[in-house]
C-alpha cells in the first residue's frame, strides 16, 4: 500500500516545513501544490521533496490536482499547518485493512493547547466518531479507486472535504485512525473559539439544508 500526501499550500512558508519535517520518519510520496503563494513556500517545499506543483488557488481544487499527478494507492490530505503522528503509515494501513474500509481520518488536537481548543477537538472526535463525518483538519486518508469513484475534491471555497466525505459515506466504510494530528491553534487565535466553532457549524448546517458553498463562503473567514 503506497502512500501519496497531498499538501495545499498558499503563503505558508512558516508552517510547511515543519509539517514536511516531520513526515521524514516514514518516507512518502510528498505532492506540495501551491496556489500562487508571494512568500517562499515554494522554495521550502522544495527542500523536502521534488514534487512541487503549481495552481490557481482553492484548497479543493489544489488537492485534486496533487490527487491527480500522485501515484499512490492511498491519497493522505494533509494541511500545510498540520502534522501527522511518527507511525502515520502503520495507523493508515491499520484503519484500511477491511478491504470495505474506503476512507479515514485521524483525531484531531490542536496546539498550542487551552481548555477552550480541547473542547472543541473533543467536540470534532465525537463527531467524527458517531457521524463519520471527519474535516480536513484531520489529515483524511481515502483509497485511490473510492476517491474518483466519489467525484473527489469540488472547485468550491469551503464545504469540499464534507462534500467528499458524504459521498465516499455511500460508498463504503469509514474508520478513525488511532492517533491524533495535531493542528494550528491559528485560526482560533484569530477569532473567538466558540464564536468561531458555533459558525462553523451554522455553516454547515446551511449548507446540508441546500445552501451554495459559493453563498456561504462570505460568512467564512479564512486565516491562511
Amino acid at each position: 500500500m503506497k502512500l501519496s500526501i497531498v499538501i495545499p499550500a498558499l503563503n505558508e512558508a512558516e508552517s510547511l516545513g515543519r509539517t514536511l519535517a516531520s513526515l521524514k520518519s516514514q518516507p512518502a510520496e510528498m505532492i506540495v501544490v501551491d496556489g500562487g503563494s508571494q512568500d517562499s513556500t515554494i522554495e521550502v517545499a522544495r527542500q523536502h521533496t521534488p514534487h512541487v506543483l503549481t495552481s490557481r488557488p482553492g484548497r479543493g481544487f489544489q488537492q485534486d490536482v496533487g490527487a491527480r499527478q500522485s501515484r499512490g494507492d492511498v491519497f493522505v490530505f494533509l494541511h500545510a499547518d498540520t502534522q501527522l503522528p511518527l507511525n502515520y503509515q502503520d495507523l493508515i494501513r491499520y484503519a484500511l485493512t477491511d478491504p470495505g474500509t474506503v476512507f479515514g481520518a485521524f483525531l484531531l488536537s490542536i496546539y498550542p493547547s487551552k481548555p477552550a481548543l480541547d473542547l472543541i477537538a473533543l467536540m470534532a472526535n465525537l463527531r467524527s466518531r458517531l457521524l463519520k463525518v471527519p474535516y480536513g483538519d484531520q489529515a483524511l486518508f481515502v483509497r485511490r479507486s473510492a476517491y474518483f469513484r466519489a467525484g473527489g475534491f469540488k472547485d468550491w471555497p469551503i464545504m469540499e472535504d464534507v462534500d467528499l466525505v458524504r459521498h465516499l459515506n455511500r460508498i463504503g466504510g469509514f474508520k478513525m485512525a488511532r492517533g491524533c494530528v495535531k493542528t494550528s491553534a491559528r485560526r482560533w487565535k484569530k477569532e473567538n473559539p466558540l464564536y468561531t466553532t458555533l459558525r462553523n457549524y451554522s455553516l454547515i448546517l446551511r449548507y446540508l439544508a441546500g445552501a451554495s458553498p459559493h453563498t456561504l463562503t462570505r460568512h467564512y473567514r479564512d486565516a491562511r
